[in-house]
């Protein structure tokens, strides 16, 4: 990974950028979900595994950032720290005396219809209609994405103690079309794998070498979401993961690490290979236009992962093929200082 020195010039212009990275605010946060209540949220820490208590109001004191904010930050009393920053999908905020609810218009207008409102319908488990797959090519994420210093994977590859060189799992996330994006953070089985499973899934989810906290995040907004276990839930994941890895598509980003492929061409062999309806369903997600990080997969309710790649994307389209923030030249990021 390219490390780039900045002259003094450099730093002072992106000091007003730094600011304007959070805002001090005031009013109050009335949580829908047991969610987590994090001391970083980069870091995902959450000392005294402390959740939200559903109904219950927070005084809000900070937001991640101006206008469409995502995160806030909110004092917990009790917790240790106090202060603690949660997601805005967890329930609905009242700033200036307006109330913001997380959930788009159409997951309110759908949730609104139900006898038990838009949480019930937005953290009950097994409600989903579909799944993402989210696939992290690590090394392009730890280098161009802020504030991964924290990780302990990143920090891993920056010395070069660890090499990833296959993709990797960001998650498994059910999906709820009537609720937008806030589906999440159910009320499942608790946090816990059995150490054979860590040790079968860490080269596919490079955190659980050094912990579980990215692991247990994933779990608590999205696993707890679905009938799976942990242990059968992130084994499933990885089994697909592994998939998309040894598929013709995998294969064009692994054949060309340190170098570039080129989308059109991508999608092109995706295409040919699985059909129009398998292309529609895979999005590139890059930053600064041409480095990968991320490659997203929609999956049908009853996907499989022993059928390959067919059986994993379904026969029925999608919305892509998409790219995200990703121009024609993709390049793919080698792992550790080049």
């Amino acid at each position: 990974m390219k490390k780039t020195t900045l002259g003094a010039a450099c730093l002072l212009a992106l000091l007003p950028a730094l600011a304007l990275a959070s805002e001090p605010a005031s009013g109050s946060f009335k949580a829908g979900k047991a969610c987590e209540a994090y001391a970083s949220f980069a870091k995902e820490t959450n000392p005294g595994d402390v959740r939200l208590k559903p109904g219950s109001s927070y005084e809000i004191k900070e937001v991640n950032k101006p206008g469409s904010y995502e995160q806030l930050r909110i004092e917990v009393p009790g917790a240790r720290p106090e202060l603690r920053w949660v997601a805005r999908d967890c329930g609905s905020a009242a700033l200036g005396g307006g109330t913001q609810d997380a959930a788009p218009a159409s997951a309110r207008e759908s949730a609104n219809d139900s006898p038990g409102g838009k949480h019930e319908i937005c953290s009950t488990a097994n409600q989903q209609d579909s799944y993402l797959l989210a696939i992290s090519w690590q090394p392009g994420f730890c280098e161009h994405t802020p504030r991964t210093s924290g990780k302990p994977e990143c920090a891993a590859m920056d010395k070069g103690s660890l090499v990833v060189t296959n993709l990797t799992l960001h998650g498994l996330w059910p999906n709820k079309k009537a609720c937008g994006t806030s589906y999440g953070n159910c009320e499942g089985k608790p946090f816990a794998l059995k150490k054979e499973t860590v040790d079968r899934i860490a080269q596919w989810m490079p955190n659980f070498y050094y912990e579980n906290s990215f692991g247990k995040y994933e779990w608590n907004k999205h696993g707890s979401c679905q009938s799976l276990d942990p242990d059968a839930y992130f084994t499933k994941a990885v089994a697909a993961v592994q998939l998309v890895n040894s598929s013709s598509i995998g294969q064009q980003v692994l054949k060309n690490i340190g170098g570039s492929f080129n989308a059109d061409k991508f999608f092109a062999t995706l295409r040919s290979q699985h059909g129009e309806a398998a292309a529609s369903r895979v999005m590139l997600v890059c930053a600064g236009q041409s480095q990968l990080q991320e490659i997203r997969v929609q999956l049908p309710l009853d996907f499989s992962v022993d059928k390959g790649l067919n059986g994993l994307l379904g026969t029925t389209p999608g919305q892509g093929p998409q790219t995200s923030r990703c121009g024609s030249e993709i390049h793919v990021e080698a792992s550790g200082r080049n």
